[in-house]
């Protein structure tokens, strides 16, 4: 079976109207390390105050940037995907497709046995999830499908409610966790 750990918890103020009045908007993804065979991935490699935030966790899991071979975006919006540049040598999984280098190939819709890939569009029309089969259960590592436990329903930056609506009743039906975009891992209660 696979492994799941957040590396770094993400954060979002976005959510918080009032802060905004008062403060500039701060925001982070949360990111994931994934490994299953020989399978490193990093999902949603974010923005960070530093990339040494990022070196020093995987540093803590016996990695380095070398050892990352897959690097799983599950949308495009900048807060989840400025520093693939760190990894270099490593494919890249994102809604148009599996690239490594200059070429591409079309999207799988899996990695392995145990890691699923569906699509999940809403917050944006490129939104992917990752559905990860661990010794605790499916884990969902969803981007902003859900920003963070307990967010409001509505998606202020959403480009289609219904549709994400939809993509998150998916989500809650084939998880036990989810992994949100900006926040810490929850339970899914059925």
């Amino acid at each position: 079976m696979a492994e799941v750990k957040i590396l770094v918890e993400g954060y979002t103020n976005a959510d918080a109207k009032e802060s905004l009045e008062t403060t500039e908007e701060k925001t982070c993804a949360t990111i994931t390390l994934v490994r299953d065979q020989n399978l490193v991935i990093i999902v949603d490699p974010g923005v960070l105050e530093s990339q040494n935030i990022l070196i020093d966790k995987l540093k803590e899991e016996g990695l380095n940037i070398s050892d990352i071979n897959l690097v799983f975006l599950t949308h495009s919006h900048i807060d989840h995907y400025r520093n693939i540049g760190m990894f270099p040598r490593a494919k890249t999984l994102e809604y148009w497709g599996l690239w490594e280098g200059n070429s591409s190939q079309d999207r799988p819709e899996s990695l392995s046995s145990d890691i699923k890939i569906i699509s999940t569009p809403g917050h944006s029309n490129d939104s992917l999830t990752l559905l990860v089969n661990t010794i605790h259960g499916v884990v969902a590592i969803c981007g902003d499908v859900f920003w963070k436990e307990n967010y409001p329903e509505l998606d202020a930056y959403a480009n289609d409610m219904e549709t994400l609506k939809k993509s998150r009743q998916q989500v809650l039906a084939q998880a036990d966790w989810v992994i949100p975009g900006h926040g810490k891992m929850f339970k899914v209660v059925k």
